[in-house]
């Protein structure tokens, strides 16, 4: 990671969502490993929440949270699989104005060099909408480590070159702007 040291790090204000039908803010492993690396890295933990497995449900809290202004990331975890249940990429790819199509590449190239061909089971996927960043990880903690400390990290870090997520920012809800002049 190539930092620019003379430039300020800036906090982003980020709300984990974990998606499922059986933990608790007390067992939710994925979350508080979120949770840690995101604080520990100097950003705000701005809320965090457990929904079911629910599209209806992930999609009001994840709404929710887009239309505070003082929430610039969601991460949500949980829900990319293949079962059933597993209802993230339905419930938010529709909310997504625009797809980051490159997150879900490069987030498998790390998932392999960990765990091989079996990356191929998760459905990670981000986007944003309303100005807001919005990553959908799977529900283990250990991808979720892969996904803040190979992806995340770096570009939630405004000191991170070449570019980063913090920098265009500002600029995510330019054509909202534009269609009420």
């Amino acid at each position: 990671m190539k930092l620019d040291e003379s430039r300020p790090f800036i906090p982003m204000k980020i709300a984990v969502l974990t998606v499922s039908d059986t933990r608790t803010l007390e067992d939710d492993k994925s979350g508080s490993t979120l949770t840690e690396r995101l604080t520990g890295a100097g950003h705000v933990l701005a809320d965090r929440a457990i929904v079911t497995d629910d599209v209806a449900a992930i999609q009001a809290r994840v709404k929710a949270w887009i239309a505070d202004p003082g929430i610039d990331v969601v991460i949500t975890t949980g829900g990319t699989g293949f079962t059933g249940r597993d209802v993230t990429p339905e419930a938010l790819e529709p909310v997504f104005e625009k797809k980051m199509e490159g997150f879900s590449a490069v987030f498998h190239r790390i998932s392999y060099d960990k765990i091989g061909v079996s990356t191929v089971q998760s459905r990670a996927t981000a986007g944003t909408a309303g100005g807001t960043f919005i990553f959908c990880l799977p529900g283990s903690p250990g991808a979720c480590r892969d996904a803040w400390d190979g992806i995340l990290q770096s570009q939630l870090d405004y000191r991170h070159k070449p570019c980063n997520f913090v920098e265009i920012a500002p600029r995510l809800d330019e054509h909202l702007k534009r269609k009420k002049s």
